[in-house]
């Protein structure tokens, strides 16, 4: 063996161990990769299936002639395991109404973007019911109020995205939800509805809630009070 001349002071050294054990021992077979890890959550790399599931919604407003049909397009992740989840995953909106052919094919496009990409997408449902209109917006039948056609597909992703269980429908306590029943029966007592609004869901003269968009807002007690949500102005 050839004579190896160290011309450099030594610091430190360490022992060179032989190739068997210096290889890291394999892992078990109990040590492998458990099930969790194979878990595939919705991203962008995820490839289109043949075929998706998914509902359609119908949006007519007073502002067009025509109506607009929503389809929501969903994927199924890890199919057949306990991870199982479905997700949205497209977005199509059709109308006759070709006025609005360039922001709606636009809209399509980044909302099923965004689907595609993963991660919390429920931001959405505030950014687009969050939307008004300049010229105003206009009442649903039932007494809600709709700010503006963006508005109301906003309000489309959120009843789609609470039915495929990525959101929590609100729903009032049993305290709130006794005290709504309790000052509707007082008020409906009192008043009777003999006009064409006779077959709304709230009494006549309601006001606008500021919380839920419903003309459900009625004076009890020297309070206002929404029978639709329990919002009160005395707490």
């Amino acid at each position: 063996m050839p004579t190896i001349k160290i011309e450099k002071k030594i610091v430190k050294y360490r022992v060179q161990k032989p190739e068997a054990e210096a290889a890291p021992k394999a892992p078990a077979a109990s040590e492998s990769a458990t099930p969790k890890d194979n878990v595939i959550w919705m991203h962008e790399k995820v490839e289109r299936p043949e075929v998706l599931i998914g509902s359609t919604y119908k949006i007519k407003t007073p502002v067009s002639d025509h109506a607009m049909y929503v389809t929501i397009n969903d994927i199924v992740l890890n199919e057949g395991t306990p991870h199982e989840q479905r997700r949205p995953f497209e977005v199509f909106i059709n109308s006759k109404n070709l006025d609005h052919f360039q922001w709606i094919v636009a809209l399509t496009r980044v909302i099923s973007a965004v689907f595609r990409k993963g991660g919390d997408t429920t931001f959405l449902v505030d950014e687009l019911k969050a939307v008004f209109d300049p010229r105003g917006g206009y009442w649903q039948p039932g007494g809600k109020y709709m700010p503006s056609t963006i508005a109301e597909l906003g309000h489309v992703i959120e009843r789609h995205l609470q039915s495929i269980g990525m959101l929590r429908k609100p729903e009032l306590d049993e305290h709130q939800r006794k005290l709504v029943d309790e000052k509707r029966a007082e008020f409906e007592a009192r008043t009777r509805q003999t006009d064409a609004f006779s077959k709304a869901l709230f009494p006549e003269g309601a006001q606008l809630c500021t919380k839920c968009n419903t003309a459900a807002v009625v004076m009890m007690d020297g309070c206002y009070t929404c029978l639709n949500c329990g919002d009160s102005k005395c707490g």
